[in-house]
């Protein structure tokens, strides 16, 4: 199992800082670790074990894989990801939020086998049925959250000392015996693109926002980009979470609310700056958004500069 560990370590050498991956060893075969990542892409690079099944489960934020494949996924919150190490040993992993915290759980599968946790002797839960049913050929299986997964996953960051480890072995046990009896289905599963796709949506989204002054439909940058607009649309959600409408909008009151705090800028020249040539449907959105109302904003922000 030490040298399990030391791969999960090694995996991720790259994260800004090493510090934040928390390696707890639940049972001789199997091994959790809990991420927290504040960044924008950053290199897998670990040995091919394909022994070693390892579980994504993302808690908050977007997490995507650029598998070796020439495939790209993306988890969102509530969605869980199964693949052998040997994978994703050449992949690259980009944070469209710049920030995720999720979970992973290595298990050896051999070693499941071999010397399964008492609960699961006698049971068909064991490596090969785990390689068989998640990662035959190199299959990289994502599904989509639901209720009963959330139930579970989620519950691993609700314990807390003294039972933390004992906590953390019941779940273990009952994510595999979820698993076991899981189906996985068209409905459940989550869609892969072509690389080459992802990187025109990541085009398309910095598009965006580095011109948030101007108005872009769907049917431009479909031309522009030479993509369907529904597909357009689709893989935009996949990779950030929302629609393009909502994502932008949420941008554009982000900078409107960093300009109202830090400059003195008319709201009329803000709106104009985001993309709203109505200052009436500027200040409509920027409520709907926080709950009050440009001005008010700008007030708050100075009393609070004015106060001793």
């Amino acid at each position: 199992m030490k040298a399990i560990l030391q791969n999960i370590q090694k995996s991720f050498h790259a994260l800004p800082v090493p510090d934040n991956v928390k390696i707890n060893e639940i049972y001789p075969c199997i091994a959790l670790a809990f991420l927290t990542l504040e960044t924008d892409t950053l290199s897998v690079d670990h040995e091919g074990f394909d022994h070693i099944l390892q579980i994504n489960y993302c808690h908050r934020g977007r997490i995507g894989w650029k598998m070796g494949n020439g495939n790209s996924l993306y988890l969102g919150p509530g969605d869980f990801s199964l693949h052998s190490m040997d994978t994703c040993a050449a992949s690259s992993i980009t944070l469209p939020d710049r920030s995720y915290e999720g979970l992973v759980i290595c298990i050896d599968l051999k070693q499941l086998t071999q010397t399964p946790p008492e609960i699961l002797a006698g049971t068909r839960i064991t490596g090969e049925f785990l390689l068989n049913k998640f990662c035959r050929d190199g299959a990289f299986t994502s599904l989509a959250g639901n209720e009963e997964a959330e139930r579970i996953f989620s519950a691993f960051y609700a314990s807390s000392e003294p039972f933390q480890l004992s906590w953390q072995k019941v779940k273990v046990l009952e994510l595999l015996l979820y698993l076991g009896r899981l189906e996985i289905n068209s409905r459940n599963q989550l869609t892969e693109y072509q690389s080459e796709q992802i990187e025109t949506i990541r085009e398309i989204h910095d598009l965006l926002i580095t011109h948030m002054e101007q108005r872009f439909t769907i049917e431009t940058l479909s031309k522009q980009y030479l993509m369907n607009p529904t597909t357009l649309k689709s893989m935009f959600k996949s990779v950030y979470g929302t629609s393009i409408a909502a994502h932008i909008k949420k941008h554009r009151m982000e900078k409107a609310a960093k300009l109202l705090r830090e400059t003195d800028l008319s709201i009329a020249e803000i709106a104009a700056q985001v993309g709203y040539d109505s200052q009436s449907k500027f200040t409509s959105a920027f409520k709907e958004t926080f709950g009050q109302l440009p001005k008010s904003c700008r007030r708050q922000t100075f009393l609070l500069q004015t106060i001793p």
